[in-house]
């Protein structure tokens, strides 16, 4: 029983011819160092929503037009930074999926961004810097009416 030794240079470019035969489902064939298949433009908009979506929220924060020393609208102003470090995170991932580097370059800018304004509020409040400040407002005091006086001229 003796067998015929194999031809591996010749069995390595049948391989080859029938990979290089073979094209990917997108029809054009593969260059290196790119993903086989594009992204779908419905995945791009939706990408460019959600990094439009934290870029509009990221300026409404330089540009709130509330005090937001205490209270409710420190409350909402914190809100608002989440849902703009929200938007930033899944127009982040969108865009690291969809291979857009714009995009993806845009919504870590905006997280940086957002993350900076709502820990330059929490921060004083939770002590963690030098200027304390309070999660509520001082409460005023009361205004009393004093009951009207009498005038002091009399017939008039």
């Amino acid at each position: 029983m003796t067998e015929q030794p194999r031809n591996w240079d010749r069995e390595m470019a049948d391989i080859d011819r029938a990979i290089s035969k073979q094209q990917p489902a997108s029809g054009g064939p593969v260059q290196p160092g790119s993903s086989p298949v594009p992204p779908k433009r419905r995945f791009i908009a939706l990408t460019w929503f959600w990094t439009g979506i934290a870029i509009l929220l990221a300026v409404a924060l330089l540009l709130w037009p509330f005090d937001r020393n205490c209270g409710i609208r420190l409350i909402f102003f914190i809100g608002a930074g989440g849902l703009a470090l929200l938007a930033g995170v899944i127009g982040a991932l969108n865009s690291w999926s969809s291979r857009s580097g714009l995009a993806h370059l845009l919504s870590l800018l905006v997280i940086v961004w957002a993350g900076t304004m709502v820990l330059l509020e929490i921060l004083p409040r939770a002590g963690y810097a030098r200027e304390a400040r309070d999660w509520t407002c001082p409460q005023a005091p009361p205004v009393s009416n004093p009951a009207p006086q009498p005038s002091a001229q009399p017939g008039t």
